[in-house]
């Protein structure tokens, strides 16, 4: 195990899913140690009474939620889960590799259990689901502890044109842990932190346009933004069937593939999914290749690096040597392998983009999620009802939050049925595809693009296809402190910053080859650590008394700002 205290246990800040396994083999610990020692959690908004359980996560969320709001409430089942799981270890069946390990889930996956599901509202706090979504089915089928619900952007940053970036009234405001009042990206913000600070072993979190890849970027952590499809969306409250997507948040690219090969694959429930190239995904595990540079065509989309966004030298210096790094691990770099000028006008300027969101919205909320509600407490059947709900309920934090995004929603008057749509749609593709990454790829001969990641995920978003950031830098000491709205920090020293990996739709495992050897050349995420790091370690839970009491409070009202992913 290369990350252990003086006892031997591993570190639970930079611990591997084969360190987890390593001890869960031995009987250095047990999945009851990961989920152990007895206390009360009110991770509730309704404070209703859970049963009573702690562990070294929980412990050391209990630590830094205060200040930090990631995780919006804990698992009241996830010890009689952990003991279950430890006694089927004892009896030689191991589900595999994620078997007894515990993870964080957003608070837009559907879980048929004690826990909420809310996109940070209280619109549906207390509605109920016909069963887990198929995402969390399969992390239970794959052994893996759902310890609780992180926090987001309400609505996964599609509600407001001045909140912030990982605020929700239901979870209040999260925080990242490199500078103090970080803003930590969205809208999968409690995920990201979660993740970065050794909150569990790893987060699943979803993404429209950006909200894995830039909470990710932030907080010094892989993600994988998978292609539309390659992960199933069913009971994952929406905002579009055509971009939404859901997918890793992990400290290393090899366990980001040990999660995302056990929530790939096909579901009736998806029809999406059911386009899949394959009849199981790949082996993504074994795609975490040093050597997948050599002989790799990489491409630089220049013109996607806008400068209107003031590009920060640091992170230019930063990517200009990280170029260097592909060349001498054997990668041809094809500079200025730009989108066509057309395709960027429609990208920067055009409203298609927006157009497809807001009558994706309109149409999916109701019919892929709302619809299927086994109860529904304040009657929320479609948009004009949740709108209404929010302005008239206090702690919804409006009209100091607006529904600006909702409005122009409702004003497009049509859904994704209609031929507006569709001319819009049509749009998005061709500047996406053959006009953009596909074209590119082809008219190249390109293995992959890479940017930096704050410019990577617009076009990937329109066109459906994968993504994975990877660690690239923080910066420097002598930064100057930007704050964004709402008083959040969004540069400053020590922040995190990252590099992207584009692909086609389905190459997911090329990609993750070249996130490894890129991280393995580098490492850059142990350079810098966070300001605020929880103290609980595996050691101070394994055979102490397990009577010890604790109590995990999130207050209601915090607030923040930034620019929006969804």
């Amino acid at each position: 195990m290369p990350y252990q205290d003086v006892s031997g246990y591993p570190k639970l800040i930079e611990v591997t899913l084969e360190d987890l396994d390593t001890g869960l083999e031995s009987g250095l610990f047990t999945s009851v140690d990961l989920v152990n020692v007895g206390a009360t959690s009110d991770c509730s908004r309704t404070r209703e009474e859970t049963d009573p359980f702690l562990q070294a996560y929980v412990s050391r969320i209990n630590e830094v939620n205060s200040t930090l709001r990631a995780v919006t409430e804990l698992n009241p089942d996830a010890l009689g889960i952990a003991a279950a799981l430890d006694a089927e270890r004892a009896s030689g069946t191991i589900r595999g590799p994620l078997h007894g390990v515990p993870i964080l889930i957003k608070n837009n996956i559907a879980t048929m259990d004690k826990m909420s599901n809310t996109a940070g509202s209280f619109a549906l706090l207390g509605a109920t689901v016909p069963s887990d979504s198929t995402l969390a089915s399969k992390l239970r089928a794959a052994g893996v502890i759902i310890l609780g619900k992180a926090n987001l952007s309400q609505w996964a940053n599609f509600r407001s044109s001045n909140s912030s970036n990982g605020w929700s009234a239901y979870g209040g405001q999260t925080l990242g842990a490199y500078y103090p009042q970080q803003d930590p990206s969205g809208s999968s913000s409690g995920p990201g932190v979660a993740s970065s600070i050794g909150l569990a072993f790893a987060s699943l979190g979803s993404e429209t346009s950006g909200s894995i890849l830039s909470p990710s970027e932030v907080n010094n952590l892989v993600g994988i933004k998978p292609t539309v499809g390659l992960t199933s969306r069913y009971l994952v409250i929406p905002i579009s069937e055509h971009q939404d997507t859901i997918g890793p948040m992990t400290r290393t690219v090899r366990d980001a593939a040990y999660v995302l090969q056990s929530i790939a694959g096909k579901d009736p429930e998806d029809n999406y999914t059911l386009a899949q190239p394959f009849d199981s995904p790949p082996d993504y595990v074994g795609a975490c290749n040093f050597s997948a540079f050599r002989g790799a065509r990489i491409g630089i989309p220049r013109n996607l690096i806008d400068p209107s966004e003031e590009p920060d030298s640091t992170v230019l210096s930063a990517f200009e040597a990280a170029i260097t790094v592909m060349q001498k691990a054997g990668a041809t770099i094809v500079d200025n392998t730009n989108i066509t000028a057309d395709a960027l006008d429609q990208y920067n300027n055009g409203n298609s983009s927006g157009n497809v969101l807001d009558a994706d919205f309109v149409s999916d909320l109701p019919n892929l999620y709302l619809s299927k509600l086994t109860s529904n407490p304040q009657n929320i059947n479609d948009l004009a009802d949740l709108s209404n709900f929010t302005h008239t309920f206090p702690p919804e934090d409006y009209p100091d939050r607006d529904t600006a995004v909702w409005d122009e929603s409702l004003d497009l008057g049509y859904g994704n049925d209609s031929p507006e749509f569709y001319e819009a749609y049509q749009t998005n593709l061709r500047i996406s595809g053959p006009e953009g990454i596909t074209g590119l790829l082809k008219n190249f001969s390109l293995d992959a693009l890479v940017l930096p990641t704050d410019f990577a995920p617009g076009l990937p978003a329109l066109l459906g296809s994968p993504v994975v950031t990877v660690p690239l830098g923080f910066y420097p000491a002598n930064t100057t402190v930007v704050h964004s709205k709402r008083n959040l920090v969004e540069t400053a020293p020590n922040i995190p910053f990252g590099i992207s990996f584009l692909g086609d739709k389905w190459s997911e495992a090329s990609l993750i080859g070249f996130a490894y050897a890129f991280e393995q050349r580098t490492m850059v995420r142990d350079k810098v650590q966070p300001y605020l790091v929880p103290s609980t370690e595996l050691v101070d839970v394994v055979g102490k008394d397990n009577s010890t009491n604790a109590t995990m409070s999130i207050s209601k009202r915090s607030y923040g700002g930034a620019r929006a992913r969804m």
